[in-house]
């Protein structure tokens, strides 16, 4: 066997080498990186990859070459490596390497683990204690052996805990607070590229999720990842068994792995598998959307690996592209053709998309999805919000660019309850503010933009929605053009995104919107302003200290109320913000003591809606939301 890493230096350049021809899983490539070396200092230069090497063995040397794919400029393409007993040597693009064998893994992580007090993280589980697929032998994984098994090592620093404190926290984790954790916590974090991640092991989610890769809102994203113990804790088999996917799917974004059925969304576009991507036995895929069979057939047939053109890119992959801290997870903002409906679709359901007729120039784009049926009661899947990536919007800019949005923040659901769509339940509607992700400003410019979103259905179905015009206005005034670069700021698009946030490094963004206040406080934009400082004034703040102590910054409920109240009667933000912000609203009042207020916010809330001439089955629906929030508050007061 030679396949292995192997690392040499000629003069300033260092090379990383890759040889992956025998051994397990071989992929039959050949890759590297090249470094290089000034003084005390290391810089990247480039990458490059031979897919179809020859290889030659003869007595006690082997020869592998081929023509590469590289990434910076070489005088010839050509890859030469020659391994014998006593070393091995490489010509690689005009240069040649005295190169010594380093690993039998291709790439070694350092992961360091913290965990909340009361959590206890996975450990490991024997694939062979519950019925798998035939040829797939029993063996004991923990999470670092699943990667082994990839040929990538993960080495893992002595884990932290992290004491709780406050009396009365709920210890439930909103994205905010995860990544506030984690620029204060994480001892590697950084901005540059490298081998190394975050792995928080926190109580809950405030949505409920299992697990989550929460760090896409930055230049040098994929350094963190959380897991959510209330959510996947248990002792047995099954409940191991999903630990141990759970744990290792999250790291796999780390790595820029996206989820199964969207690879073909990634910079350059990757070939879905099959089913659209939901027929991937692969760590990376929904065992309950697997394709066919569901949950059940997926853990007939999981061989508990990454498939191969995962494992090409865990091991292959150019440096930039999976190194943390390097290329934005999925490499960038695709340039994409517009959806296009399918030329035959039986699926009964339909996708629209709405907007107002207008936006000011910096005001948060918020769109309006609906997902019905067109005639017979169809069943699916809730996930709508474009978050939980179920559903895409592509955005098509005044100058004729398409562009995928990318939230800033999104989440894995290992579960997805079904809903039936009937005469009785005709629809379901989520509201999304698509104006900020993970590539920044979407809406920089006025002007029109087409706006259109696809939704992947339960059975895999892809339903293409209408194209929704988005128009931008032009700043007419001197405080237009203020506001709107206030509103316009990276900082500031974030903390939209994660509805408020106390950390320091979003300190200017805040600043920003504090201005907006105070100095253009009747100005139509300030009321988002409001909104986002009164959410996040309304909730407790979680931060992770340097020394790893729980400090939790109680609601401010006096200053959520005064900054919601002029949101709820303003009352100019998309219904389904509304909503929520009036029952946040109500939640504040009982907290500061006046449980009656707070029921007549909900009595207020039936009745602006009932103004706007609302779907009778939507004011259904808001009525048992205001009836179910009053009986809560009742319950906790």
């Amino acid at each position: 066997m030679i396949s292995g890493l192997y690392q040499g230096q000629n003069g300033d350049s260092r090379l990383e080498l890759r040889v992956d021809v025998d051994g397990a899983r071989p992929t039959g490539r050949v890759s590297g990186d090249l470094f290089s070396v000034a003084g005390a200092t290391t810089s990247y230069v480039g990458s490059f990859r031979v897919d179809q090497p020859n290889t030659q063995a003869e007595g006690g040397k082997t020869r592998v070459w081929g023509s590469g794919r590289f990434t910076y400029s070489v005088p010839t393409g050509s890859v030469s490596i020659t391994v014998t007993d006593e070393g091995a040597s490489a010509h690689v693009g005009g240069d040649d390497f005295q190169l010594a064998y380093v690993s039998p893994y291709f790439r070694t992580v350092l992961l360091e683990q913290d965990s909340v007090a009361g959590t206890a993280p996975f450990v490991s589980y024997n694939t062979g204690s519950l019925p798998g697929p035939t040829g797939s032998p029993a063996r004991e994984l923990s999470v670092p052996a699943a990667y082994a098994e990839a040929g990538i090592e993960l080495r893992v620093t002595e884990p932290g805990v992290v004491p709780t404190g406050g009396e009365g926290s709920d210890l439930a984790w909103d994205d905010a607070e995860l990544h506030h954790a984690m620029t204060t916590q994480f001892s590697r974090y950084g901005d540059a590229a490298a081998w190394r991640v975050w792995l928080l092991v926190a109580s809950k989610h405030v949505g409920g999720y299992r697990g989550i890769m929460f760090d896409y809102n930055d230049g040098f994203q994929r350094q963190g990842a959380a897991v959510f113990y209330d959510a996947i804790q248990g002792q047995s088999p099954q409940a191991q068994r999903a630990q141990l996917r759970t744990y290792v799917h999250e790291l796999g974004h780390a790595f820029n792995l996206l989820h199964s059925w969207q690879k073909n969304l990634a910079t350059p576009p990757q070939p879905l598998g099959p089913n659209g991507g939901f027929g991937d036995l692969s760590w990376m895929n929904y065992v309950q959307n697997y394709r066919p069979g569901g949950e059940q057939g997926y853990w007939s047939a999981f061989p508990f690996q990454f498939t191969d053109v995962e494992l090409v890119h865990l091991r292959h992959g150019f440096f930039r592209d999976v190194a943390m801290g390097a290329n934005a997870f999925g490499t960038g903002a695709a340039e994409i053709d517009p959806f296009e409906h399918p030329v035959m679709d039986q699926s009964g359901l339909r996708l629209e998309l709405r907007a107002k007729e207008s936006f000011g120039f910096g005001e948060p784009v918020v769109v309006e999805l609906k997902l019905g049926v067109t005639g017979e009661a169809r069943t699916t899947h809730s996930h709508l919000h474009p978050d939980t990536e179920f559903t895409q919007v592509c955005i098509t800019q005044p100058g004729g660019r398409t562009v995928v949005y990318r939230p800033m923040m999104r989440h894995c659901v290992d579960a997805s309850p079904d809903i039936r769509l009937d005469e009785n339940n005709p629809a379901v509607y989520r509201s999304a503010y698509i104006g900020h992700g993970r590539d920044g400003h979407y809406f920089q410019q006025p002007g029109e933009y087409q706006v259109r979103a696809q939704y992947i259905a339960g059975d895999g179905s892809r339903i293409v929605s209408n194209v929704c015009a988005v128009r931008v206005g032009y700043p007419v005034s001197a405080d237009d053009h203020r506001v709107a670069e206030l509103m316009l700021g990276e900082e500031q698009g974030k903390l939209f995104s994660l509805l408020g946030s106390d950390s320091p490094a979003l300190r200017s963004g805040n600043d920003a919107l504090d201005e907006v206040i105070s100095r253009y406080g009747s100005h139509p934009l300030s009321v988002y302003a409001r909104m986002v400082k009164g959410l996040n004034a309304g909730r407790e703040f979680k931060d992770l200290t340097p020394a790893r102590n729980l400090r939790i910054r109680p609601p401010d409920t006096k200053e959520s109320i005064e900054q919601l109240g002029v949101v709820v009667r303003d009352a100019s933000i998309d219904n389904i913000t509304l909503n929520m912000v009036m029952r946040r609203l109500a939640r504040a009042e009982a907290r500061q003591g006046d449980l009656a207020q707070a029921h007549a916010v909900m009595d207020t809330m039936i009745a602006t809606f009932e103004a706007k001439n609302l779907n009778p089955v939507v004011m259904r629906q808001i009525r048992r939301q205001a009836e179910l929030t009053k009986a809560a508050l009742s319950a906790e007061g």
